[in-house]
């Protein structure tokens, strides 16, 4: 009688099962650590953009102009400091969702509505955000004169 060779279905059971449990453990890092690269991305290119701006009005002595309403960075800004200040103005966060800016002479605020797409204050008024970084990983990502009015910082949990 010859002498089978394999693996038995125990075997393949428990190497399946710990593959299981090693996906399970994995994943939620994974996401987490995905969701992060997006942030970190978002806030350099608002700060590229911001830089542009600066450099803008060290030449011209005000800002680019938005008439102080809300709108997406799209033909108005990127005409005003592409390809002069910065190559190419990016003009989507790491969301694929567009980059708001509000401006006037004298102020500006870059921002993103992040993972949650929805702006927690409606505007970029610069009263409703506290200058300080939050561990919420739906926060709104503002950057406003030259400085980060709020961003993600810290260990962040869905």
């Amino acid at each position: 009688m010859r002498r089978q060779k394999g693996f038995t279905l125990i075997e393949l059971l428990i190497v399946v099962a710990i593959i299981g449990i090693i996906a399970a453990i994995a994943i939620p890092n994974l996401l987490n650590a995905i969701n992060r690269s997006r942030q970190k991305r978002t806030m350099a290119d608002m700060r590229t953009v911001g830089t542009a701006a600066e450099a803008y009005a060290v030449d011209w002595s005000f800002y680019p102009n938005t008439g102080n309403t809300q709108e997406l960075i799209d033909a108005t800004w990127s005409a005003l400091i592409s390809p002069i200040y910065v190559k190419k103005t990016p003009n989507l966060d790491g969301w694929r969702q567009g980059i708001e800016v509000q401006s006037e002479s004298r102020f500006y605020s870059i921002a993103s509505s992040a993972r949650d797409k929805v702006f927690e204050f409606g505007s970029l008024d610069n009263t409703g955000y506290n200058r300080a970084p939050t561990s919420d990983m739906d926060c709104d990502i503002v950057y406003s004169n030259g400085t980060f009015m709020s961003y993600p910082e810290g260990v962040q949990t869905d």
